[in-house]
């Protein structure tokens, strides 16, 4: 398009000095070896420009015929690289499609092209290609290979880190990777497995250093950098807790600043501070954690704050934090759990039926069993809350990959990933068994409450099936014949014409240690241990 502009242009100066020329006519004269030469101005300056377009095409010519040889050679040879990147072209795209036999075929082709000294991706093509045919140790030996040259160092390293993965060599792993971070730390996957590694072996400093120049070279994002850095903190806080109780409020409280709503950090600084003996402090933070997000780890934490404290103490604590949280389910679960330690019963089965009622789910289930047995111990009822509690939805866990933990953790054990915890319920249950959870309602569990049984004097005796066994020995005993005297035919006549006697267990009926079935009404529930 510029070109076009400067030909037009160019094309109209020359009309535009044409007209100028022809509305001023005049002779132009030329004596030349005594001869007087003449014509007009216009027919000269034509001359002139004609002249000068005749030399340049003829400077052209030469000039081409002087270059041919050299213009030949690199005609042929642009043909020839191009032919050698239409096949590294297809030997890639085999290559990601798992053809291996097609990318072998242009990997050969392209070597015989190209120079592979000039175009490294010939060598990535023949390892991804080995990789395809299993033939890991030449694919090893090209990484290697890549990593001498500095433009394909860090493809190679890349390799290898794959490689070791893939075999297990975790060792060999992490230093391609420490060294693959090293020298750029801006890949994601080099500083991702770097600080991974770091912060499995413990080291909190390093990983934390590494994590800064990921954020200096906007490698991650701001926010998801202050989420890992307060996981590292609050890490290295846990380490300190037991040693040092100053430096882990620090690193907690950090990490605190970095992530408000980070339960462990929060837990580890009011630890700390404990430690410290600043309880009012630790009191606060705990106190703050909870009115952000309720957690049962942030709840148990500051009701057991002083191990000294009474049942009493405990239960004033749990009245605090429902009153920072009512209406919540960790709340009422709390107060419940606490008024059950000070033996008021009334209490813990008001709030966790009113728990029950918010969120029905396995924990409020076995709470109330646990009530049940301490208040009546009818293990009929106790059972029914259990029944009751494998129908409920599970609680919430600290869950990473799969793997279940009873408390957070920085890293995953299965992968060994990063902040990968997270409080969730573990897995949903079976679908009959999840469509039954969807139904459940504590107004029908307590509908179908069985009534509390009332306590034998027999003690150990009282299980029904050491009674069904007296007396099943007490009808056979009844039953067996014994000896008597020869009736005389007055007596026999009477026996005969005398209504029959009804059967009764265990005894006589007026005998009132006995139980008589056929004399009193059958029970509506009835317990069987077996």
């Amino acid at each position: 398009m510029v070109r076009l502009v400067i030909f037009a242009l160019v094309v109209l100066a020359l009309g535009y000095g044409f007209s100028w020329l022809a509305d001023r006519p005049g002779d132009l004269s030329l004596v030349w070896e005594g001869q007087l030469y003449q014509t007009r101005l216009v027919v000269a300056a034509s001359a002139l420009i004609a002249l000068i377009a005749s030399v340049m095409v003829v400077w052209w010519l030469l000039r081409t015929l002087w270059m041919s040889p050299y213009s030949v050679t690199r005609y042929f040879r642009a043909r020839k690289r191009d032919r050698g990147y239409q096949a590294l072209s297809t030997g890639l795209i085999a290559a990601g499609a798992g053809n291996a036999l097609m990318a072998r075929k242009m990997a050969a082709r392209s070597r015989g092209l190209l120079r592979a000294d000039q175009e490294p991706l010939i060598t990535l093509l023949e390892a991804q290609a080995a990789l395809i045919e299993g033939r890991h140790d030449e694919a090893r030996a090209k990484f290697e290979a890549m990593t001498n040259d500095p433009e394909t160092r860090e493809l190679g390293l890349r390799g290898l880190y794959l490689e070791a993965k893939r075999l297990g060599a975790n060792e060999a792993a992490r230093q391609y990777a420490e060294k693959a971070a090293d020298n750029a730390p801006y890949l994601p996957w080099a500083a991702q497995a770097t600080l991974e590694y770091r912060s499995q072996a413990g080291r909190w400093d390093d990983a934390m250093r590494l994590l800064e120049q990921q954020r200096a070279g906007r490698v991650i994002e701001k926010a998801e950098a202050d989420r890992l850095r307060a996981v590292l903190l609050t890490a290295r806080a846990t380490e300190k807790l037991e040693n040092d109780p100053a430096g882990a409020r620090d690193d907690a409280t950090h990490a605190l600043k970095l992530a408000a709503d980070f339960e462990p950090a929060a837990i580890v600084a009011a630890k700390a501070l404990f430690r410290e003996d600043k309880l009012r402090k630790a009191a606060s933070i705990l106190e703050q954690a909870w009115k952000s997000a309720p957690h049962p780890d942030i709840g148990r934490t500051y009701v057991r704050a002083r191990s000294g404290d009474s049942a009493a103490d405990r239960l004033k604590r749990a009245e605090r934090l429902e009153g920072i949280r009512p209406n919540n389910v960790e709340s009422l679960l709390l107060v419940a759990q606490a008024a059950l330690d000070t033996q008021d019963f009334a209490k813990a089965r008001t709030k966790a039926e009113a728990a029950a009622r918010i969120e029905p789910r396995e924990a409020t289930f076995l709470l109330l069993a646990d009530i049940e047995e301490a208040e009546t111990g009818d293990q009929g009822r106790v059972r029914h809350w259990l029944a009751q509690a494998l129908k409920a939805p599970r609680d919430p866990a600290w869950v990473a990959d799969g793997y279940v933990s009873d408390k957070w953790l920085p890293l995953s054990p299965i992968t060994g990933r990063l902040d990968a915890f997270v409080w969730k319920a573990p897995f949903d249950h079976v679908d009959n068994v999840a469509d039954e959870s969807k139904t459940i309602s504590i107004d029908r569990a307590l509908k179908t409450l069985p009534p509390v049984r009332e306590a034998r004097s027999e003690g150990p005796a009282s299980d029904h099936r050491i009674i069904e066994l007296e007396r099943a020995a007490t009808i056979a005993e009844a039953a067996r014949p014994s000896p008597k005297p020869p009736a005389s035919s007055k007596q026999a006549a009477e026996a005969a014409t005398s209504p029959e006697p009804r059967p009764f267990f265990g005894g006589l009926p007026d005998d009132p240690g006995v139980r008589n079935p056929a004399a009193e009404p059958e029970p509506k529930t009835r317990l069987r241990l077996f």
